[in-house]
């Protein structure tokens, strides 16, 4: 029997992302396709998470103000140091967290590239890497691309609560990272305590590096969010990541940043400068005023996100779909099973034109082998403006 043909190292990124066709070629990512099928038939595009509204005035108006003086070259490779001492102030002010700005905080072109830095920094060929299955899309391309292992532990729905033993299976003296997503892109979860300090104890056990992606950090709509690095025994081991994206509404700015210990920063920093190198020059100090809003706007803003979510949930399920609840983030997700939608793919290429809206099946964020465990399952996104969601509710009400 011949050997396997080795792939190339975008074929291996495709590959971990689940879009390497058979004949080697890429296919496209669903969240296209859906894309697509929104602009061809005029449907309400819940499919990716991007806000249709402007976030804070002072934040736009920081950023048009450092355009105007001539913010507009090269910052610093680490980023400002006025968002960097923002980063390090909202750190504490929210967490009890104290950085050194200087050597514990650095600034990324969004949370994205500080996973890909990271990963990169720390990922050799054949170490493991440990996520909650479902993810965030990017986190198995990645892993690919770093040469990495994938492991995963699944959620379930509706609860999308992790098993304790099928996590403590999944991490292993062969794990070099834990990489969690909390609060959780796709399902909306929040994990609890003890969740967050089992996996503080399996890293420790067996000496892994833990990243956590906290992009929804101010969109935990009951309770506080806790960020695992803020637990015993946790900071010295953990990169931090969060951006200012999802919590102001400026998804195309890219202004993202990783927390942690200088020798895990300083490793992340020595591949991160080789990517973008640096990025948003006028945009960061426009982030650096966001983070010091006072507490009331970020509650409006999580109070504002949570009647959004209130109006998908409510026209999802009068639809006729079961729906999991979400406690945090953009999205909501449904099954499509009681709307005869036990394939998710299939559902969603026809919805646009029965409905006129686009929502995205869970399939896309899960391995193969477990894609029939998700399969009638969509994930649609309520960081719109209202009227919009209200539009779509009534929409989809024609399915029932």
């Amino acid at each position: 029997m011949s050997p396997e043909p080795r792939l190339e190292p975008w074929q291996r990124t495709a590959a971990g992302a689940g879009l390497l066709a058979e004949d080697g070629t890429i296919a496209q990512t669903i969240f296209a396709e859906m894309s697509a099928l929104a602009l061809r038939t005029g449907a309400i595009n819940l499919g990716q998470g991007f806000p249709d509204e402007d976030g804070p005035a002072e934040v736009l108006a920081e950023a048009q103000r450092a355009i105007a003086e001539g913010v507009n070259q090269y910052p610093p490779g680490i980023g400002y140091p006025i968002l960097r001492e923002a980063i390090a102030a909202h750190q504490e002010r929210w967490y009890g967290i104290r950085l050194d700005p200087g050597r514990e905080v650095l600034v990324t072109a969004g949370a994205t590239e500080a996973l890909a830095a990271a990963l990169l920094a720390l990922v050799d060929t054949g170490d493991e890497v440990v996520t909650f299955e479902p993810w965030y899309d990017a986190y198995a391309a990645l892993v690919a691309r770093a040469g990495g292992i994938h492991r995963t532990v699944p959620l379930r729905f509706p609860d999308w609560r992790p098993d304790p033993d099928e996590l403590r299976r999944a991490v292993t003296d062969r794990t070099k990272i834990i990489l969690l997503n909390a609060p959780h892109n796709p399902t909306g979860a929040v994990f609890d305590r003890a969740t967050l300090e089992l996996v503080v104890e399996l890293a420790e056990r067996h000496d892994a590096i833990i990243v956590t992606d906290e992009v929804y950090e101010h969109l935990v709509f009951d309770g506080p969010h806790t960020p695992l690095a803020s637990l015993p025994g946790a900071f010295e081991r953990t990169l931090t990541i969060s951006s200012g994206g999802k919590t102001f509404n400026t998804t195309g700015w890219k202004i993202g940043w990783i927390t942690g210990p200088a020798p895990l920063i300083t490793a992340v920093l020595a591949v991160k400068q080789y990517l973008t190198f640096v990025n948003g020059a006028p945009f960061q100090p426009a982030i650096a005023v966001g983070l010091g809003l006072g507490d009331e706007v970020f509650a409006a803003m999580r109070d504002r996100m949570r009647g959004k979510r209130e109006t998908l949930v409510a026209g999802l399920r009068a639809a006729g779909f079961d729906v999991a609840r979400a406690d945090a983030g953009y999205f909501a997700v449904a099954d499509a099973a009681p709307l005869g939608g036990h394939d998710a793919v299939a559902f969603c290429r026809t919805l646009p034109e029965r409905a006129g809206v686009v929502g995205v099946p869970v399939t896309a964020f899960v391995h193969p082998e477990r894609r029939s465990e998700v399969g009638s399952l969509v994930r649609f996104a309520f960081c719109k403006r209202d009227e919009v969601l209200a539009e779509a509710a009534s929409r989809l009400a024609g399915l029932g």
